[in-house]
């Protein structure tokens, strides 16, 4: 056999765990080779010598798991030992263990600075993790995630805790997500809401996985929350801009006929009002917009009072409104409207000490499935119309004959339609000059029909007719085309055009790439081309708008809002689209000179735009008191009949002496 002794001592030698016996006051009486090497002294050197003394913190008494801190071979104290002391047999000896656990403590300390990374991570990003054990039914919740949650760090909390937390309305969808993933061991993704706290609810965006074993059995699912809170209030926020009117809060024209279509393609039938304020123009004119803008809102409200819920009251811009009537036969619907216009004429408009009553005259059209949105609308206008030539604040019913009282309305698309064929639309170029020198910096192009026609058509006949069909999308590709080649065939680059997006244009996904593309493969510099969109149809299509925005700045080409301040919260809408200028609304610049407070407003204005970094252009400069009191509050750029009157593109292009006019000599000429 073999001798047991010896094998012992063997093991007790090559072990990499000190072993030592002392005497009850600590003197070393035997002690293997690992041991001298732990406290750094040579076990025989040590034999004698106390070990409490050789190496400081070792239990004098017995003690088991102690752990302490001694100073390694380069005199650092990066070196942790677990000590343990039990009396030997007979009461008279101790025997001594020691194990260096360094690397398992430095393992121990970097995992917990690991997880504490991994905490403090997830508490900045808003983000937890959980991990549930089919087999137990038992779910453990990272420390963020329950702070998330509300709860305390630690709280145990197992799925129907978790479910009884999360709104009604989303449970039955994560408990089918969730058995779908079982069954099927795939990985799955879901976004609910829940209840933190009283009246806080939170938004949560969950992604997991399922873990299987061996044989395919699902054991394990592990996954992360994500709290999506504030994106989700920043999308609702970004979504009410596009969808609704700032003035008054009422869906926009965008919304409204979204929900029409949405009617319509559901196999609805129902009935819509198009409703428009009588001479709503002198109102603004002879009182003013606060005025006017009050009045929107009050009429809104009244309006909006007097609707049952299903029936969505929108305004459509200007002082136009609608609304649609899901299931209401015409007839109905012209009492509502009936109803409607008593409400409005009976709302009281005080101003400057006079009271002035408001009527409203309406068009209603029926519509039933199959139809399409925009013939809808088409016929309701047609109405309106007829109750606006029938002597105003009377209610209409659509009927086919309207359309012959206003054919002389709807033959303005096809002129315009055949001028686009048959080369009958020309471009006027207005000067854009600077005030303190009158040189010319660029042109506004504008469009003019000349087709020869009587009556002849002026833009503000023509323009609301193209906007109300897709010719308008053809228009404006046809103005841009024809800046593109004009700026071609000139290669001064002091020549610049500044050109008008409609609003309807702005819905149409393939206009950037079109202008674009034109102007890449021309060779023309894209500084020389500007984009100009108004601010109610920036607001009306925010995002259509943000996205032009995005793609003309980066391309190098200019773009500003329009009639800027014409719109209610003007200054919201500028830290959403990312413009490089703006050009003032002219009613703020038509009494700049008479000390109105239009000079406040435009030195708001100019700070703003300061602080954004962009361009300004005053529209309206009619005279000259006007140039000298826009330049004392800095504004150096404006635009208007004192400074250049519009005149075609040709004779911008082709003065007399051949030569390509880049400047306005004089303001004389702005008069002519």
């Amino acid at each position: 056999m073999a001798d047991h002794g010896a094998v012992h001592n063997h093991v007790l030698r090559w072990a990499d765990v000190g072993f030592g016996v002392t005497d009850l006051h600590g003197k070393l009486s035997w002690a293997n080779p690992a041991l001298g090497t732990l406290i750094g002294v040579p076990s025989d050197q040590a034999l004698g010598r106390s070990l409490p003394a050789l190496l400081p913190g070792a239990p004098e008494t017995p003690q088991t798991g102690m752990v302490v801190q001694a100073a390694g071979q380069d005199g650092d104290d990066h070196r942790w030992l677990e000590i343990s002391c039990t009396p030997l047999p007979g009461g008279e000896q101790l025997l001594y263990r020691i194990m260096d656990i360094t690397s398992w403590r430095d393992r121990e300390l970097e995992a917990t600075q690991q997880a504490n990374a991994l905490r403090r991570a997830q508490v900045l990003g808003r983000m937890g993790n959980w991990e549930w054990d089919i087999t137990t039914d038992r779910v453990l919740w990272s420390d963020a995630l329950l702070d998330m949650f509300g709860l305390e760090p630690g709280t145990e909390l197992d799925y129907a805790g978790y479910i009884s937390l999360v709104n009604p309305d989303d449970r039955e969808m994560i408990e089918t997500t969730l058995a779908v993933a079982r069954a099927n061991g795939d990985r799955f993704t879901y976004s609910h809401r829940m209840f933190v706290g009283v009246d806080n609810e939170r938004f949560f965006e969950c992604f997991g996985e399922v873990i299987c074993d061996e044989d395919g059995t699902p054991v394990r699912m592990m996954g992360t929350c994500h709290d999506v809170t504030q994106d989700r209030r920043l999308q609702d926020e970004l979504r009410q801009l596009a969808e609704e009117d700032p003035l008054t809060g009422l869906p926009n024209r965008r919304a409204l006929t979204r929900e029409l279509e949405r009617q319509l393609a559901a196999g609805g039938t129902g009935s819509l009002l198009l409703l428009d304020l009588d001479n709503f123009k002198d109102v603004n004119d002879l009182r003013g917009h606060a005025v006017g803008d009050r009045l929107m809102r009050t009429m809104a409200a009244a309006l909006r009072e007097r609707l049952d819920p299903g029936q969505l009251l929108g305004r459509l811009g200007g002082d136009e409104f609608a609304v649609v009537l899901p299931g209401c036969e015409e007839q109905d619907a012209a009492e509502v409207a009936g109803r409607l216009r008593d409400a409005v004429a009976g709302l009281p408009l005080v101003a400057g000490g006079a009271t002035t009553r408001m009527t409203v005259s309406t068009g209603v059209a029926g519509f039933t499935s199959g139809e399409g949105w925009e013939a809808v609308l088409a016929n309701a206008d047609l109405a309106l119309y007829a109750s606006k030539a029938a002597g105003r604040n009377r209610v209409t019913v659509y009927d086919p004959g309207h359309y012959a009282d206003t054919a002389k309305r709807v033959s303005v698309q096809d002129r315009l339609r055949k001028a686009l064929e048959h080369g009958d639309l020309a471009l006027h170029a207005m000067p854009i000059v600077a005030l303190s020198s009158g040189r010319t910096l660029g042109y506004e192009l504008l469009l003019r029909l000349e087709d020869g026609q009587l009556p002849l058509l002026g833009p503000a006949d023509f323009l609301p007719a193209a906007e109300r069909s897709d010719l308008v999308l053809e228009i404006d590709r046809w103005v841009f085309g024809k800046a593109i080649d004009t700026l071609v065939a000139h290669p001064d680059p002091n020549l610049r055009f500044d050109v008008n997006v409609s609003g309807r244009t702005l819905e149409d996904e393939d206009f950037a790439d079109f202008v674009l593309d034109r102007l890449a493969s021309s060779g023309v510099a894209p500084g020389r081309l500007g984009f100009e969109i108004t601010e109610t149809a920036a607001v009306t299509n925010l995002d259509a708008a943000r996205s032009l925005a995005h793609q003309v700045r980066a391309t190098g080409c200019r773009i500003a809002l329009d009639d800027f301040g014409a719109g209610f919260g003007s200054f919201v809408h500028l830290k959403h689209l990312p413009i490089t200028g703006l050009k003032i609304d002219g009613e703020f610049v038509r009494g700049i000179d008479s000390g109105t407070r239009d000079a406040v407003l435009v030195s708001g204005i100019l700070e703003i735009a300061r602080g954004f970094d962009l361009s300004v252009v005053a529209e309206w400069v009619e005279r000259p008191a006007q140039v000298e009191m826009l330049s004392k509050l800095g504004v150096s750029v404006g635009q208007g009949f004192h400074l250049g009157k519009p005149k075609p593109l040709g004779s911008v292009l082709k003065p007399p002496d051949g030569a390509l006019s880049g400047e306005l000599p004089t303001a004389e000429d702005g008069r002519s």
